[in-house]
């Protein structure tokens, strides 16, 4: 079967293409058919949901959302269309919607502005006369727009279970052991060597819950996004002797090895196992102690999609994002960040197939946008982030409605002890401006 057999430039979305294939109208394949179900069908049961996510194990006590009104789950698209573009009209100004490049199509067609993670807290913080941020995203993301915006502006995350398994695989008691232990290992560390640096500096991923960030602000860390993580690792490293990098091991390891950083000296801490499973000597070895946590939509992707890919269309261009596995990144033209991506597809003055390994959603919307080139997703099976996907027009629409009506759901708050050293971790990432991007060629990491 083809990579780019059923795909449909004119339509990028992803909904329509699983509705498809669960009525048999398309031979397409999807990890879940129960993607094309409404998400409140799983809002109840503990879990990720439908998706790439699915597999993972969602911590216990996790956000639930509660049963959303019979008059939005049966709504017909054209219905929720009306009702969330009456709403928007008549809150105006007082609300801005931010849709993450990630969420379906359904949605990003009402956002006031659509980016990353990062891009839409900015959004956020520079829209203080908002009253309410509506953030079609998932759980960290809002959070992280709390931590920026104003103290009486409300953060609404529109389904509650649209949380990240990424980001649950470093909870805050574990980092707290593993920093505990790593103090058994190296002595205090916040007790600098004769050049001035601590032993270990702490590095979090912005895919992280802001009580992460607030640790990593407390220890003297830093925040990172996927588009300047090699710069916040100089600037780590120029603090520290090494750096303790979460929650994805991907981007710490690409990056690092990018560095020059040997892979032997880059262990693992898998948080069930003393010491992450090392040894003292590999821990004083180390430079880049990597935590045992990954993205589920960027492990999808495998060195066979890229083979198979070059084999089927010669001359195509490999871009993936380096949450993929070292080998996947070794393998490709190109890594980096959901905006390199979009950079490097809109940069291209001539006809170009491109192999896209990222979400599906961002893929199909993009290959929409250029059809002058011709861009298909590494994976051919239809997986979107299980998580993102807990977004859906109905509970955009009941939001919005709730808003009309004076009240508030879902909001979304960071409390002050957490707030204040996460706000310190963010502003020492803002501060730390990465170079500019490296021409297009093999191995670049953005």
């Amino acid at each position: 079967m083809s990579t780019t057999t059923h795909l449909n430039p004119r339509d990028p979305s992803v909904d329509h293409a699983l509705r498809l294939i669960v009525t048999g109208a398309s031979t397409e394949e999807t990890c879940a058919t129960d993607l094309a179900a409404g998400p409140w069908n799983f809002d109840a049961v503990p879990g990720y949901g439908p998706g790439s996510s699915m597999g993972d194990v969602i911590p216990t006590g996790s956000p639930r959302q509660g049963e959303l009104p019979a008059a939005y789950r049966e709504a017909s698209e054209t219905e929720l269309h009306e009702r969330i573009g009456a709403a928007k009209r008549t809150l105006g100004e007082r609300v801005v919607i931010l849709g993450h490049f990630y969420q379906r199509e359904e949605v990003v067609q009402y956002a006031d502005y659509v980016g990353d993670s990062f891009q839409l807290a900015t959004a956020a913080k520079e829209h203080p006369d908002a009253e309410a941020i509506v953030f079609c995203g998932v759980h960290f993301m809002a959070e992280t727009a709390d931590l920026l915006s104003g103290p009486d502006q409300a953060v609404i995350l529109p389904n509650l279970a649209a949380g990240c398994s990424m980001a649950d695989m470093a909870d805050i008691d574990q980092v707290e052991e593993c920093w505990e232990q790593l103090a058994d290992v190296y002595g205090p560390l916040d007790q600098p060597d004769a050049e001035g640096r601590v032993p270990v500096i702490p590095v979090t991923y912005m895919n992280s819950s802001a009580a992460i960030k607030g640790f990593v602000g407390r220890h003297g860390g830093i925040v990172c996004t996927s588009s300047n993580a090699r710069t916040v690792l100089e600037w780590a490293f120029a603090r520290g002797r090494r750096v303790l990098f979460f929650p994805d091991q991907h981007l710490g390891r690409n990056t690092a090895k990018a560095m020059g950083v040997p892979l032997e000296r880059m262990p693992m801490w898998n948080p069930r196992r003393a010491l992450g499973g090392n040894d003292a000597e590999q821990l004083q070895d180390a430079e880049v102690i990597l935590w045992h946590g990954f993205c589920s939509v960027h492990r999808r992707f495998t060195v066979a999609q890229i083979d198979r890919a070059r084999a089927e269309h010669p001359g195509v261009r490999v871009i993936v994002h380096p949450e993929c596995p070292m080998e996947v990144v070794d393998a490709a033209d190109e890594a980096g960040s959901t905006d390199y991506i979009r950079k490097a597809i809109a940069a291209a003055t001539e006809p170009t197939t491109f192999a896209i390994g990222t979400e599906i959603n961002l893929v199909r919307r993009l290959a929409a946008q250029y059809p002058q080139h011709e861009i298909f997703c590494l994976d051919p099976v239809v997986c979107p982030c299980s998580t993102m996907y807990r977004i859906h027009p109905g509970y955009l629409a009941w939001v919005l409605e709730e808003l009309v009506a004076g009240r508030t759901p879902n909001r979304i708050t960071v409390t002050a002890d957490v707030a204040d050293p996460a706000r310190v971790a963010l502003e020492r990432m803002l501060a730390a401006k990465p170079a500019p991007l490296p021409a297009a060629g093999a191995g670049a990491v953005a």
